[in-house]
């Protein structure tokens, strides 16, 4: 099936900062064949599902793509009638890869089983993509492209062919974007399992919600305040793409004196379901926890990319990673020409967050106000990314609290970490993370006990355990299970806390993760993103994002025909905006029997002049340029892009 564009390409809204990402009109010929090489090449076929841009043409107009071996699709999304956007299809060749939305799909470990194939051994789960959905596809792919720290393509792999470990996270399907969410406590209906079908860029404005504060005139996910709009102030936080999730309220249940949110890395919505319903007696705490509150039947849907810095931030801020800006663990910064990883650095990442959106400990403070002796409200950030306007952040160095009492309290609980993670776990980090959920357990038991200060009004508190042990093990193994039962014991000791301190009633507990996992195919050693640069093409790699390096090429023929200048620059415009000349290019004109018909470099400035014979016409003259760190441009003389027909090369259209 083929339909063609509408009207509605030319009335879209695009990239809300455009810098570059995307394919620009430069970028035609390098972007369509790093997707062709994504798809085509022998690995390609094997470990890439789709391949997802925001595509810009010549005119300014633009539209989404995403294009996989079964089809594309390309939509625009418009401004909805009061805010947010809708999204409309503007083309489809062949089968529309993501298509099949539904976020309820696969929600259980009997139905993850069986779309596998129903495998003897957990271990070779593997879905294909015919079995899976794509939750909030155009909006999650969308809102990437808005920031101006995003890629030029978006690589989504086979969902068993993402990383060398037997369980991972990152893509859009509905198995690695799937997070379990429980609220608890007042305001809140109990014992309920609700059918919402909510994305975690909502947990922010429900806990807002729950706790009282006021409707500011803040911005939507378009960008927009509400007075922009022409409505009433209709969020909580100065930028907020997610809505409160209206089912898990009671409003005769009260309202929670403080919130803490509990975030269990990696952890499988399926799995806990699976637990919850065959092992009566596991997971007390987590019980406990749900028994008096509302579950997610179909759990809530990630950020995307699906991994761990951009999807907590997403989680405290409640804005997609496109508009708090770190859109992915690592990233290209195209202005400076450096790559920056803010999960390689661990501390003082909270630098990086977009200083537009509010985390909730911003907001905690902005309503409550700040932390001053034993007055105002006191927040804490522990072992977790999210970071800015925590008054504790362990991961900015900001520590509150007496440290041999914390060593003391640390001590108090080492020998329930389970030695087989030392013994077992990859030893680059996971096999640290039981110590590491230890110390952060001891901060928050020292945080609530610590009389220097209020009890913490917000606390964002990580357990790591999951996802290091679904990562080495995959997310059905049993070592996966016995991490969770370790971290719920720690969950545990902060209810008993809370118990002890007459604090348990009154606060509201929220409890989910980051993203989901999905297993993998160990044996592929599949890393789709690498292929182009591996391929030869220039190109920066931070996996599942290409930055693909080009050159912008301006040409003007003069008027006698006889002559003509070229200026080379580099593509990606520097911090001061402009676009540095691209001295030393190699530029060769042939005629139309790749015949030579000149050869030059360029100057220091990026220019170079080019005599025509006189029994030549213009028309008829291919320019090729090459440059070092950059990928080669193909024209006509006359400016005309020679690039690769994707239609035409993968589905057989013109």
């Amino acid at each position: 099936m083929t339909t063609t564009a509408s009207t509605a390409a030319a009335r879209g809204v695009g990239p809300e900062r455009p810098a570059g990402q995307g394919l620009d009109h430069n970028q035609e010929e390098s972007g369509n064949l790093a997707i062709h090489h994504l798809l085509t090449t022998a690995d390609g076929r094997a470990w890439t599902d789709f391949v997802a841009t925001y595509r810009e043409a010549a005119d300014g107009s633009g539209a989404y793509e995403a294009w996989s071996l079964r089809g594309m699709v390309r939509w625009v999304r418009t401004y909805a009638p009061g805010g947010g956007y809708d999204y409309e299809v503007v083309e489809v060749v062949g089968e529309n890869p993501i298509e099949r939305q539904d976020p309820r799909a696969l929600s259980t470990l009997a139905e993850e089983l069986a779309a596998a194939g129903h495998p003897a051994d957990v271990q070779a789960a593997y879905v294909a993509a015919a079995n899976l959905t794509y939750p909030f596809a155009y909006e999650r792919i969308s809102q990437l492209f808005d920031s101006p720290n995003a890629p030029d393509l978006v690589v989504n792999s086979q969902s068993y062919a993402y990383g060398r470990q037997p369980g991972q996270h990152g893509n859009l399907d509905v198995i690695q974007s799937r997070s379990p969410l429980i609220f608890s406590g007042p305001g809140v209906r109990a014992g309920a399992m609700v059918e919402a079908e909510p994305r975690q860029v909502d947990i922010a404005p429900t806990i807002a919600r729950l706790m009282g504060f006021p409707l500011i005139d803040g911005r939507d996910v378009t960008g927009r305040a509400s007075s922009e709009r022409g409505v009433a102030p209709d969020v909580y936080l100065r930028r907020q793409d997610g809505h409160v999730i209206e089912g898990v309220l009671d409003p005769a249940g009260g309202r929670p004196e403080r919130a803490y949110l509990l975030l269990l890395d990696g952890q499988s919505h399926s799995e806990l379901l699976h637990r919850l319903e065959t092992e009566t007696d596991s997971i007390p705490n987590l019980r406990r926890l749900i028994g008096r509150g509302s579950m997610l039947r179909w759990g809530s849907i990630t950020n995307f990319p699906s991994i761990t810095w951009p999807s907590h931030n997403a989680i405290g801020t409640g804005c997609w990673s496109g508009h708090h800006d770190i859109v992915n663990p690592t990233y290209y910064l195209r202005d400076i020409r450096e790559t920056l990883s803010p999960q390689g650095m661990q501390f003082d990442t909270g630098q990086f967050l977009n200083p537009d959106v509010e985390t909730l400990f911003e907001a905690f403070h902005r309503v409550h106000g700040d932390w001053q002796g034993t007055e105002g409200a006191f927040t804490a950030s522990i072992i977790e990314p999210c970071t800015r306007g925590a008054d504790h952040a362990t991961l900015e160095r900001r520590l509150i609290g007496d440290r041999g009492e914390l060593i003391a309290l640390t001590r108090e609980t080492e020998h329930q970490i389970n030695p087989r993670w030392k013994e077992e776990l990859e030893e680059q980090g996971h096999r640290m993370m039981g110590e590491i959920d230890n110390r952060g357990l001891a901060q928050a038991r020292q945080l609530f006990l610590d009389r220097s200060h209020p009890a913490p009004i917000f606390v964002y508190h990580e357990f790591s355990q999951p996802d290091a042990a679904a990562h080495d093990y995959g997310p059905h193994h049993e070592g996966a299970r016995a991490a969770l039962d370790e971290t719920d014991l720690r969950i545990g000791h902060v209810l008993a806390l809370l118990d002890g301190l007459g604090m348990f009633e009154s606060t509201l507990f929220v409890v989910t993760t980051d993203h989901g996992m999905a297993t993998q195919d160990v044996s592929l050693r599949a890393n789709a993103a690498r292929i182009p640069q591996r391929d030869g093409m220039e190109a920066i790699t931070a996996e599942p994002l290409v930055y693909l390096r080009d050159l912008d090429v301006a040409i003007e023929v003069q008027h006698d025909g006889r002559t003509a200048r070229l200026l080379v620059v580099d593509n990606d415009a520097d911090h001061r905006g402009e676009k540095p000349p691209v001295a030393g290019a190699e530029v060769r004109v042939s005629d139309h029997r790749d015949g030579l018909v000149a050869r030059t470099r360029t100057d220091s400035e990026g220019a170079a002049g080019i005599a025509i014979p006189a029994d030549l016409d213009p028309g008829d003259l291919r320019v090729a340029i090459r440059a070092d760190g950059f990928n080669p441009r193909h024209m006509l003389l006359d400016g005309t892009n020679l690039a690769l027909d994707l239609r035409r090369a993968l589905y057989g259209v013109g």
